[in-house]
């Protein structure tokens, strides 16, 4: 007997009961194993407990909003990709979803076969994860090693320098603090300063705009 394919694995955080009743029955008849949440603090547990092939995550949850879920995941590594529901549709809101590290974007009130298409194009998605393209640059996260920007074939980062740069590359927009930086990248450090270490190294192996300083702030992603 042939070997069945795994249903895909959809986690969706939305705190509207019956609209979450609905998406929840909805994925459940198309094949998918579906968990659901409804308020951002139980979806990022389950986000970073589980594993997931795709997230729909409301923008206006209670306990923690869906933009900052979404921005915390990816600075926790978590590249799970995730389509932003909504009720706002103003260009702002977008850039806000999609700069947190958001894949897609979808208003409210939305056509279920448009949202069914845009889930199947997530999952359609060849990366898995394991390699990072952003502005030219590649990071493949098992061999740790970066590709691009003129830069030598395969140059090999730290399991440190790694970290770092896998946090700014999921989510490239964003501006990071210290602090945040070093709870993401740098498990039992409590040293701000390293942080400013690994961005020496960083720059010093793929060069000074690899990441960008924002004075009086902390540190983004160097995009060109």
């Amino acid at each position: 007997m042939a070997d069945r394919t795994p249903a895909p694995t959809l986690l969706i955080v939305e705190d509207d009961r019956a609209l979450s009743a609905m998406l929840v029955a909805l994925f459940t008849d198309e094949g998918y194993d579906v968990d659901v949440a409804y308020d951002g603090q139980q979806g990022l547990h389950l986000a970073l407990t589980g594993h997931f092939d795709a997230a729909i995550v409301d923008r206006g949850l209670p306990v923690m909003d869906g933009v900052e879920l979404v921005g915390v995941l990816r600075s926790r590594g978590i590249a799970t990709p995730v389509l932003v529901l909504t009720a706002r549709g103003s260009t702002a809101d977008r850039v806000d979803g999609l700069d947190a590290g958001a894949q897609d974007y979808l208003v409210k009130p939305f056509e279920v076969p448009e949202l069914l298409a845009r889930i199947r194009a997530l999952l359609r998605r060849p990366d898995d994860g394991s390699t990072l393209r952003v502005d030219g640059l590649v990071l493949n996260r098992v061999t740790r090693s970066v590709s691009g920007w003129g830069l030598p074939p395969e140059v090999e980062l730290s399991e440190r320098e790694a970290a770092l740069l896998t946090v700014l590359m999921l989510a490239p927009s964003r501006i990071f603090t210290r602090g945040q930086l070093l709870s993401s990248a740098f498990d039992g450090v409590d040293t701000p300063g390293v942080v400013d270490t690994y961005v020496h190294y960083l720059r010093r192996k793929l060069g000074k705009s690899a990441v960008r300083t924002i004075h009086g702030t902390g540190y983004r992603f160097g995009a060109s």
